[in-house]
């Protein structure tokens, strides 16, 4: 996130600030197409079974976790992340990589969001997000002693002493009812930025905000939407400096910005269903082994090629996967091509490759 030099005025520096303002008319199409995308993205969604919805899921809130700290500059492991993910939503998470206490703590911060999104954001929830990305004196979202200078003062938490922005900030989001829910996040999503109340980049907060009030929009069932606004943002890095840099410099007339994150939002929901068409493939795999007598060796193995196995599948590195000899692990593979869950590539032999049966 670009920091702004102190000297240069920006729009919270205006005596009207923050009395945000912006062109109905002008925002009043995208709004609409963004609120299409939504309801046909729901209800591609709720034709789905149990498990394809849940894989689904897994997915997607995945790929916000990972995308939105590579935003932020904090490079997450993808299959620990599914881990963590995985396993606080009650799925089986035999045969992933287990996830170090930062991930977990990452992912706990982005659930808390979006799980709970319809209680209170106060100075406290939001000191534990910003525990959770910087864990100093914390464990897990709960206080120890966190205490950071800025200036001459010493704030608890981590927040700074512009205590007056983010009481302004924090009264309007729990008492403003009437400003439209996507409009919200994307008002909700500027003005954090702009009073930055924390040392530290709170890019990744402002994401967990704007995912918190687009759960609200669509009154999730699901402990996130499906589609990933942060993946979007990560496409579109560039232009999304780019916007919030000529808003912070403009003024409290916010058309442009809220133009453009109606527009990052469609796209994102718009490819949502690519996206999740490889998730809900795997999931469909998944499904169709339920009738298939799988043992923990063969159920692992499946788990991690369904998870995004590197390389050809050998009797060797099943083998080495499940911790077994050669003999077992060539009868476990056997025993999945009689039951057509995997299939010989090549002609045989001792360096027979397999692959997943998709006939």
């Amino acid at each position: 996130m670009p920091v702004f030099p102190r000297f240069q005025r920006r729009i919270n520096d205006l005596p009207d600030w923050p009395n945000f303002r912006w062109n109905h008319a002008a925002v009043t199409a995208p709004l609409a197409a963004a609120r299409y995308q939504q309801g046909r993205l729901s209800g591609q969604m709720e034709a789905l079974g149990f498990q394809m919805k849940e894989e689904a899921v897994l997915g997607t809130v995945t790929e916000e976790v990972v995308k939105s700290n590579e935003i932020g500059g904090d490079e997450l492991d993808a299959d620990q992340v599914r881990s963590s993910v995985a396993r606080r939503l009650g799925m089986d998470v035999r045969g992933l990589t287990p996830a170090d206490p930062h991930v977990d703590r990452v992912v706990e911060m982005m659930l808390d969001a979006t799980q709970q999104y319809d209680q209170p954001l106060t100075e406290e929830r939001l000191s534990g997000w910003y525990a959770a990305l910087f864990p100093a004196g914390r464990s897990g979202m709960h206080p120890t002693s966190m205490a950071t200078s800025h200036g001459d003062s010493v704030i608890s938490g981590g927040l700074t002493p512009s205590a007056s922005p983010m009481r302004q900030f924090l009264d309007w989001f729990g008492g403003d009812t009437t400003t439209e829910p996507v409009l919200k996040a994307a008002q909700a999503h500027l003005w954090f930025v702009i009073i930055r109340p924390f040392d530290d980049d709170g890019g990744r907060i402002a994401r967990a905000i704007t995912n918190m009030v687009l759960a609200r929009s669509e009154k999730a069932k699901a402990p996130q939407p499906f589609y990933s606004v942060s993946a979007q943002i990560r496409e579109e890095r560039a232009d999304y400096y780019r916007i919030l840099e000529e808003t912070q410099r403009g003024t409290l007339d916010i058309t442009p910005w809220m133009q453009w994150f109606l527009a990052c939002l469609t796209r994102a929901i718009e490819g949502a269903p690519t996206h999740l068409a490889g998730v809900i493939a795997k999931a469909r795999y998944r499904e169709k082994l339920r009738d298939v007598p799988l043992n923990e060796r063969q159920r692992l193995a499946i788990n991690m090629v369904l998870s995004g196995f590197e390389g050809k599948l050998t009797t060797s590195k099943w083998a080495a996967l499940t911790k077994c000899s050669q003999d077992t692990a060539l009868r476990d593979i056997q025993q999945l091509v009689e039951h057509r869950v995997l299939v010989r590539d090549g002609a045989g032999g001792r360096s027979t490759t397999y692959s997943l049966f998709h006939g």
